[in-house]
């Protein structure tokens, strides 16, 4: 048993790094690093090392956990001051827009291919759901408009709830049970409802973190994550739509005045990627490559009808109240890029058991390939081609609280408590070493730059930057006139317990 276990962290966790590798050198050579993971799947899976997995289910589960973790980090890193704008007609694209795009993928697919509506439909709603993670990792490298690249990332983290509901619907035995109307009623209702239980989870977590003094700094993202999974669970435990709960779960705490919110940022981000790794790495080892073939008529059917019917149609209804140009619908309707989202609804069907699954699931895997290769590829020269690019706007702004790592410093808080004789010292009678400078003085909720002759209370916090050459003699210092104030080298005090 142990044995097992053994094999599997060596494998996992070689394939973990080569994927981390990969990033690096797909971006040198300009492939999609989501392509790089799947093709690391297929070549551990049964057609290259020979590792067989055939279990649906489990990859149903693994993949919808993936994409809470990674929708929650896109409405973590969404500005409300950026979204609030296109809320609405983001919303319109993820609900009335997905409507649009699975009635003419499905009318397509059952006209040309003579599929019945049931699996033409499912085969629709499998592949209008856009890709949180292909849009948040590839339109943030392009210099566009910020509010066309808000409304794309939006439109991702919303419409994936509607589509979810959807799919299970035509995956079940029970479609057609109850009238159109009935079913609109439930998908409201779970829309709804799960957009506020993201609502007030987000607020109660808002609350509850800042005004926790949690005991290390490291606890704040995990609480974070953690209160957007919960969202999830609360929501489905009702019957509502736990996506959208987590996304808005993830907007109001990812724009509230948190502790540590650059590291909470920080953490969710690489959560998302590790999700996307494991995500694309499953679902590449899931699919059959000798199957594939059989797979290539439907899936070009599928994305000629998705790519110039079904999507642009889609933008056009949905955009057309909001006045959006014409040459940002053109771009719209090239840039819904498709990802690892239609490859995980597709094993809804695979794990029910649905007619036609096995089928689907390779085709829309074919598909997601050619998409990606095509899609991400020609964006830029796309968005060149209709003029909808901002030279003027930066590709991506990086922010970190303490960029420290280029000059190899840490940052360092120093609290003075009541008793220490720190209190009264001003700062230049610090004396601390050369590669060690105060560079905030936060006294009474304010902050302020700190001057040589600021002098030191009680109730102070210094945030300090040192170089790792400096560091322990910094804290000695620190510590040995925290003891005996600004005469501490007098008494022969090094704040290391040893004695001149």
């Amino acid at each position: 048993m142990t044995g097992n276990l053994d094999l599997a962290l060596l494998i996992g966790s070689a394939v973990l790094l080569v994927a981390v590798a990969a990033v690096r050198f797909s971006t040198r050579l300009g492939l999609p690093s989501l392509l790089v993971y799947l093709a690391l799947g297929v070549a551990i899976g049964e057609a290259g090392l020979g590792i067989r997995f055939d279990d649906a289910e489990l990859t149903r589960t693994l993949g919808f956990c993936a994409l809470i973790v990674i929708i929650a980090e896109g409405g973590l890193t969404a500005r409300w001051s950026t979204l609030r704008p296109v809320l609405a007609a983001a919303a319109t694209l993820a609900t009335l827009g997905v409507a649009v795009s699975i009635v003419v993928v499905g009318a397509v697919l059952h006209v040309g291919l003579g599929l019945d509506w049931r699996l033409a439909l499912l085969y629709g709603a499998v592949l209008s759901s856009t890709d949180a993670a292909a849009v948040f990792a590839t339109l943030r490298r392009l210099r566009l408009p910020r509010r066309l690249v808000a409304l794309l990332e939006a439109e991702s983290g919303m419409n994936d709830a509607p589509v979810v509901l959807l799919v299970v619907l035509l995956s079940t035995t029970g479609f057609g049970a109850h009238p159109w109307w009935w079913e609109g009623l439930l998908l409201t209702y779970e829309l709804g409802l799960g957009a506020a239980v993201g609502l007030l989870v987000g607020r109660a977590g808002q609350w509850l973190l800042g005004r926790a003094a949690l005991p290390a700094a490291g606890l704040y993202p995990i609480a974070a994550v953690g209160l957007t999974v919960l969202a999830y669970a609360a929501a489905a435990v009702v019957h509502a739509s736990g996506f959208l709960a987590v996304y808005v779960a993830g907007v109001v705490l990812g724009n509230a005045r948190l502790p540590h919110r650059q590291a909470i940022l920080g953490f969710a981000d690489g959560l998302a990627w590790l999700a996307q790794i494991g995500l694309f790495v499953l679902l590449g080892l899931l699919v059959s490559p000798a199957r594939l073939d059989d797979a290539l008529l439907p899936a070009i059917v599928a994305g000629v009808a998705l790519v110039f019917l079904a999507r642009p149609l889609s933008v056009l209804v949905a955009t057309l109240p909001f006045g959006i140009a014409v040459r940002e619908r053109l771009f719209l309707s090239w840039a819904g890029l498709r990802g690892a989202v239609p490859i995980v609804l597709a094993t809804i069907p695979l794990s029910a058991g649905a007619p036609g699954a096995a089928r689907l699931f390779d085709a829309v895997f074919v598909l997601v390939v050619i998409f990606t290769l095509v899609q991400t590829s020609t964006l830029a020269p796309v968005a060149a081609r209709l003029r909808v690019t901002a030279p003027a706007e930066p590709a991506e702004i990086v922010v970190e609280t303490a960029p420290l790592d280029r000059m190899g410093a840490d940052l360092l808080q120093l609290e003075i408590p009541p008793g220490s004789r720190l209190a009264g010292v001003h700062l230049d009678e610090l004396r601390l070493p050369v590669g060690a400078v105060v560079t905030l003085l936060l006294r009474d909720g304010t902050g302020s730059v700190p001057g040589p002759e600021t002098r030191l209370k009680v109730g102070d916090s210094l945030l300090i930057v040192a170089t790792a050459q400096v560091r322990d003699e910094t804290e000695r210092r620190l510590r040995a006139v925290g003891r005996r104030g600004r005469l501490a080298r007098w008494f022969h005090e090094y704040g290391d317990g040893r004695a001149e």
